[in-house]
Parts: C-alpha cells; structure tokens; sequence
C-alpha cells in the first residue's frame, strides 16, 4: 500500500481519462441518434473507435521511443481533448467516425502510458495489488462518466466541455509526478498460431466476446434511446450493466480457480445468450424489465473475456503469457471492430432489438464450442493454475495491462531487469574488476 500512495497521482491521472472516456463514449451514440444519425454511421463510429484503440497500441511504443512518455502523454490527452471539441463544432457522422478513430488512437497511448508507469514502480510482490487497485479504479471512473451523462443531458455543449476538461486535466498529474519514468512501452507480442495451439477456446471467445460486446457498447444506448429513455434513462441503464459486471467478475473468477474454467464459461455464454433472446422477444420498452434485462446481461456478459484469458495462461508454457494475450488482443480488435458494423446493418433491416441477436448469436458459439472443447480436453489441474486476475473493460485493455498483469511474471522478465538503475560504461565496468584484481593479490 506504501507503493499504492507513492503513485496516487498516476491513478487519479487514469480516473480523469476513464471518466471522459465513459463519458464521450456513451454521449455520442445517443447524440448521434438524436442528430439524425443512421444506424450503419453509429456503427462505423464504435468500429472507428475500435480500429484507433488498435493502431495506437502498435505506433505509441514507437513515438514514446522519440520523444519520451510525458511528451507523448500530453500530445495524446491534447489531441483527444480537440476531437471530443471537434465532435462539437463538426457534427457529421463522417466526421464522427474519423474523429472517433483518432480519439481511439489517442485514448490508447495515454492509457498505455500511464500503465507503463505503474508497471514500472510495482515489484513481483505489490503488482497484484496495484493491478486490482488500477481496475477498480477505471471501472469506477468509466461508470462515473457513464452516470454524468443523466446530469448534463446530451443537447448543447455542457457534455462534451466537461469530456474535454476531463482529458486535459489528465495531463496535470502526470506531468507533476515524481515518479521516475518509465522503461520503453511494452509492444504487442502477436503469435496467432500458438494461441490457437494453446487454447482453441480463449482465441474464440475472444473473438466472440470482441463482436457481442463491441456491438452492445456502441449500439446498446441507440437502442435505449429507439425505446424511449431520455439521457438519464440510458445512463442508469449502462451504469447498472457496468457494475453489475465489475462485481460479478470476482465471484466467477474465483469459481473459476476451483473447477474447469470451461465449465463456468459455458454457464456464462448460455446465460448471456438467454438474455439476447430475452430482449429480443420481450422487446422491453421503460421500465423495470429493461433494467433487469440489462443488469444480467452485464453480470453473465463481462467476466466472459478474463476467463478466457486465464484459462489460455492454464495452458501457457513459461515465457508465452505476453505472446498468448497480445493474440487475444488482436483477435478480440477484430471483434469490437467488425461487431458494431455488423449489429447495425442488422438493426437497420429488421428492427433495433436485433443488436441482441448477434450478442445471442455469438455467446451462443462460445458457450458451444467450449462445451464441445471439455469432451476433447481435459483441464488443469487447480492447483497448477495462475490464479484469475479481474480485468477492465475488454475495449480499453491494451499490451502495457498485459505487461501490468500479475501472471506476466512467469515470463520472467522481471527476474532480468534492473529498473531505475543508472547504466554503467563498459570501460568503467572494467577498470573496477581491474582494481578488485590488484586489491586481491595486495591483500
């Protein structure tokens, strides 16, 4: 905890960006509906998002590397504070789209950045504390944001003024921390054939998980606002899946320690799916049933993803945990990037209720094909598994969270870095063995 209060300026650093991310993220897709916006264009804003999130966190590492992380940490909170600005001035569902893929970029470098700066003062002993603090706190942050939006409303300037004060005032505490900086960022190790060798399961439920939970975070407030909600209505809505979802993470997790991982995502898909095909014949307009409807989704929904990431390190030798979750990264980008585009073509041509059909549809395939997976083979044994770790919303996950990750450490890379620490020429490294020769034979 003596760590955790070193670098308290870090995590208030992420609560701002968390905040107007959840903020920002919520306020366009129902401004965008009021605005006339259609579907497809909706979707193509959450698939923009997605595309940016990715190409950030493959090109960060490399500016990081030119010009330093506070510098780039302040380009990217500058510029994401002018596209949230810019969705303002230039409302165009084109424009929204371009903006919403910078936006994303931007969001992924500031994110990976401060990651890298917590990861750098977290020992083997303190990361797993800082890790669950770092979650809890962006989880609490994104559904603050999410909930701000039932107090500015959507019409006028007010929501995006305040998205924007929140991404530049992210640069404050950043840019006042003592904290040394950091090593180089972390880069995604991409190895798609050993994910799939390792565990067939997490590389389809990351996918999976990617196009019913893209399609449900870009499309889901469309729907609300198609049912009726006003602003503080769709808020509430996504604030109640949210934290029904963080809470349900540790329980299942932890069930997951004790019997085959499969098993509870099996559960999980099927419950998930259940609620799709709930939704779609119910077609719930205001009221209680909604709420209800969306609560158990976000409780059968979210935990999906972290099973599936621990059960692909049940199975990962030691050194392949990075290379295993940056595949799961890139497959899950290709599933938040597709899914939206996909369920709003759908919702466009049938009615706004088939955005769950295609989150029923895909958590269907999950819970089928890891049933299928558990006749095939068997598990590990529990006490042979890395204990799961909760993870944050599955679209803000980027290689410095893989880095972070308490599991990392069987990578061991910790055991050969030496952080902090001032590099000592090769010359005077020699002259010191030099000196410690003569001073033996002196002796």
């Amino acid at each position: 905890m003596a760590s955790v209060v070193k670098i308290y300026a870090l995590f208030l650093g992420s609560a701002l960006l968390m905040f107007g991310g959840g903020l920002q993220g919520l306020l366009l897709s129902v401004r965008g509906a009021e605005e006339g916006f259609s579907l497809l264009a909706l979707g193509l804003i959450g698939t923009g998002w997605s595309v940016g999130f990715v190409a950030g966190s493959i090109a960060v590492p490399m500016i990081v590397r030119k010009v330093g992380h506070i510098r780039a940490f302040s380009v990217m909170a500058a510029i994401g504070t002018i596209t949230i600005l810019l969705n303002l001035l230039w409302i165009n569902d084109i424009g929204w789209i371009l903006m919403r893929a910078l936006s994303g970029f931007c969001f992924a470098g500031a994110a990976m950045i401060v990651e890298s700066w917590l990861n750098e003062v977290a020992d083997n002993k303190s990361r797993g504390t800082i890790f669950s603090i770092y979650v809890t706190i962006n989880l609490g942050a994104s559904t603050l944001g999410q909930i701000a939006m039932s107090v500015t409303g959507t019409a006028g300037y007010v929501p995006f003024v305040i998205g924007a004060i929140s991404f530049i005032c992210a640069v404050l505490p950043t840019a006042m921390t003592s904290s040394p900086q950091p090593r180089p960022l972390a880069s995604a190790k991409l190895d798609l054939p050993l994910l799939i060798k390792t565990s067939p399961v997490a590389a389809v439920a990351a996918f999976c998980c990617g196009m019913a939970n893209g399609s449900f975070g870009t499309l889901a407030p469309v729907y609300g606002y198609e049912q009726g909600l006003d602003a503080a209505g769709i808020a509430m809505l996504f604030a109640i899946a949210a934290i029904a979802g963080a809470v349900a993470q540790i329980p299942f997790g932890r069930l997951s320690d004790r019997i085959d991982r499969r098993m509870v995502m099996v559960g999980l898909a099927a419950a998930s799916a259940t609620v799709g095909l709930l939704v779609v014949l119910i077609n719930p307009s205001q009221g209680w049933v909604m709420y209800a409807l969306f609560a158990c989704y976000g409780l059968a929904a979210n935990p999906l993803y972290p099973i599936a990431v621990a059960h692909a390190n049940d199975f990962a030798r030691d050194g392949d945990f990075a290379k295993i979750a940056g595949g799961m990264l890139l497959i899950l980008g290709m599933g938040l990037a597709l899914g939206p585009a996909i369920a709003s073509m759908l919702m466009s041509s049938i009615a706004p209720m088939a955005l769950f059909m295609v989150t029923a549809l895909f958590h269907a395939v999950v819970g089928v094909f890891a049933f299928w997976r558990m006749r095939v083979r068997k598990s590990v044994d529990a006490s042979e598994r890395a204990p799961f770790q909760p993870m944050g919303n599955d679209k803000q996950v980027t290689p410095e969270s893989v880095a972070m990750d308490p599991r990392a450490d069987s990578d061991g890379e910790d055991d050969i870095i030496v952080r902090h620490e001032p590099a000592v020429p090769d010359e005077l490294i020699e002259t010191a063995e030099r000196g410690s020769h003569v001073q033996d034979r002196t002796v």
